[in-house]
C-alpha cells in the first residue's frame, strides 16, 4: 500500500500541477441491470527540468509551463539513468463497480488486493502500481420515496442514493452489494531527444 500511495501521490501533485488542458483521459460509465460502473483515466507528460540527487527530488514541467516537484522515494528504481530533458509519462486508472447480488449468502466483509512491477536494473526508469478494494454489504431497507438504500458493510452502515428507479426496483432487503474500485498508477520515462 506504500507504494501506491507515494506513486497516487506523485500523481495527485502532478495532475495538480499540470491544468487539465496539459491531461487527457477518458471518462466510461456503464450499466446493466443490477450493475453499474464508472471508469476513468488521466494522462500527464511532463519534462524534467532539473535533479536534486541529494534528495532525489525531480523539478517537472508540463506542456502548459507549469512546474512542480516531486520526490522519487527509495522504491524508484535506476532513478540515476534520469536526466534532465527527460519526459516522465504518467497514467492513472480508477474504477468503481456496483453489482447487487440477489438473495444475499456472501460474507460481509472488505479485501484488498495489490500488486506492483517495476523496470528492471539498466532499463528506462518505469513501473506501475496497483489495488483493488472489493467490499460485500447487507441492504438492510430499500425506500422508494426517498430513492434511498440502506447497506451495513463490515465498517459502518451508509445509505446510498440510487438514481436510476429502474435499478431501485431489483434492490430488495436481504440482498447484498458487492462494490470494487480499482486503482492503478503507471509511470515511465523517456530519454530527452538527441541534438
Amino acid at each position: 500500500m506504500r507504494k501506491l500511495v507515494l506513486a497516487a501521490s506523485f500523481t495527485l501533485a502532478a495532475a495538480a500541477a499540470f491544468p487539465a488542458a496539459a491531461q487527457t483521459g477518458n471518462v466510461v460509465a456503464a450499466k446493466a441491470p443490477g450493475a453499474v460502473g464508472v471508469a476513468q483515466t488521466v494522462n500527464v507528460t511532463a519534462t524534467i527540468t532539473a535533479i536534486d540527487a541529494a534528495t532525489r527530488t525531480l523539478s517537472l514541467k508540463g506542456p502548459k509551463g507549469n512546474e512542480t516537484s516531486v520526490v522519487a522515494g527509495p522504491e524508484v528504481k535506476n532513478f540515476a539513468q534520469l536526466k534532465v530533458g527527460d519526459r516522465v509519462d504518467l497514467t492513472y486508472a480508477e474504477a468503481l463497480t456496483l453489482e447487487l447480488k440477489k438473495g444475499g449468502g456472501k460474507p460481509v466483509a472488505m479485501t484488498m488486493k495489490e500488486g506492483a512491477a517495476r523496470a528492471k536494473p539498466g532499463e528506462a526508469p518505469a513501473g506501475i502500481v496497483g489495488r483493488q478494494v472489493t467490499v460485500v454489504g447487507d441492504v438492510l431497507a430499500v425506500d422508494a420515496a426517498t430513492s434511498t438504500v440502506t447497506v451495513r458493510g463490515p465498517q459502518r452502515t451508509v445509505e446510498l442514493k440510487v438514481q436510476d428507479p429502474a435499478q431501485l426496483k431489483l434492490i430488495a432487503k436481504g440482498d447484498q452489494i458487492e462494490a470494487t474500485f480499482t486503482e492503478a498508477v503507471a509511470i515511465a520515462a523517456t530519454p530527452a531527444a538527441k541534438k
